[in-house]
């Protein structure tokens, strides 16, 4: 009798691992998977703008790269009106929002 509560009470702890274990394998497919690619798209995407490519920045600011550093970028906002941002702040939403609206002007 003694011999089959244990084998209950260890099979029970063993359910409750696998559960855990599950559930976390389920956090990291469903959450933590899909973040990084999205971060590493965003990486290429940042490393892949070029002189005189048109931007928007995070806080909404429209302009065209002038110059590129490590960290940060030279941007023309009006004529002879540059600033200076960090390139954190440039999402590649803003620059495919900026191709629409470009065609859609030549469109008409």
């Amino acid at each position: 009798m003694l011999n089959t509560i244990l084998l209950q009470g260890n099979s029970a702890s063993w359910a409750n691992i696998l559960m855990i274990v599950a559930l976390i394998a389920v956090f990291y497919f469903m959450m933590i998977r899909p973040q990084q690619k999205r971060q590493n798209e965003i990486k290429k995407f940042r490393e892949g703008l070029r002189v005189n490519d048109n931007i928007v920045t995070a806080g909404g600011i429209y302009g065209k790269i002038k110059s590129i550093d490590e960290t940060t970028f030279v941007v023309e906002i009006a004529k002879d009106v540059r600033i200076t941002i960090d390139k954190g702040s440039v999402y590649p939403s803003a620059q495919q929002a900026l191709r629409d609206a470009a065609e859609k002007e030549n469109k008409q």
